[in-house]
């Protein structure tokens, strides 16, 4: 992972897991908790890719599995993120940009469902039965629509930051090549005027060549 995204994601993620313990964790809303970290992870995998995905969402796990008042065995959100980026990342579009806001939405609300499904399988590995008692249904449920509703405050504008601290030399390209194909319609539209310009002026060079050797001809006749 290179160093201009390890210091964007690691604020990033600081951040986001200072807002996720302070605030949204004590709003009481029933069901699930708003996850600013999926969102953050999922935000920087649409732009960094499965491998940087998978990176940035191990240490947002970690980090978060370590913090308190984490109620958890310490790499158990690790893992989840980690997956979740990983998986993300591979939807990234080949071209780093996104046509509509439809392909986005439907990664955040599939993460969602998928981390709190992972979260839930991996606590059934380790004994952890919480989700029984609550209620996987209600959670998956309120999981996908309070990430949903929040990711359009957060998701935008963290891709956007990340292609400018990335450069983003794929869009740099694109943009680029087609400059290069702009300037290419201008310089063609540009040969073709000049040469039609020059074709003109050739063929009135050569009248007016032939107008004077026919009255140098002529007088000469004379």
């Amino acid at each position: 992972m290179r160093l201009n995204r390890m210091l964007l994601a690691t604020p990033l993620v600081v951040v986001a897991l200072v807002i996720q313990v302070s605030v949204l964790a004590r709003l009481h809303l029933p069901g699930a908790v708003p996850d600013l970290m999926l969102l953050t992870v999922v935000a920087l995998a649409l732009v960094y890719g499965h491998v940087g995905g998978c990176l940035v969402g191990f240490g947002a796990g970690l980090l978060s599995d370590l913090a308190p008042p984490a109620d958890h065995a310490a790499g158990r959100y690790a893992l989840v993120l980690c997956v979740i980026g990983y998986l993300v990342g591979l939807a990234r579009p080949e071209n780093g940009r996104l046509k509509s806001a439809t392909g986005p939405m439907a990664v955040v609300v599939a993460a969602a469902i998928g981390s709190t499904l992972l979260y839930a399988s991996v606590g059934a590995l380790v004994g952890d039965t919480a989700a029984r008692h609550v209620g996987l249904g209600g959670l998956l449920f309120t999981a996908a629509v309070y990430d949903l509703l929040l990711a359009p405050f957060v998701v935008p504008g963290l891709m956007a930051l990340a292609r400018r601290v990335e450069n983003d030399p794929l869009a740099e390209a694109n943009s680029a090549k087609a400059a290069d194909v702009s300037s290419g319609w201008l310089a063609s539209g540009t040969g073709l005027r000049i040469g039609g310009q020059r074709g003109g002026l050739r063929v009135k060079a050569a009248k007016a060549r032939m107008a004077r050797a026919g009255r140098i001809k002529g007088v000469k006749r004379l």
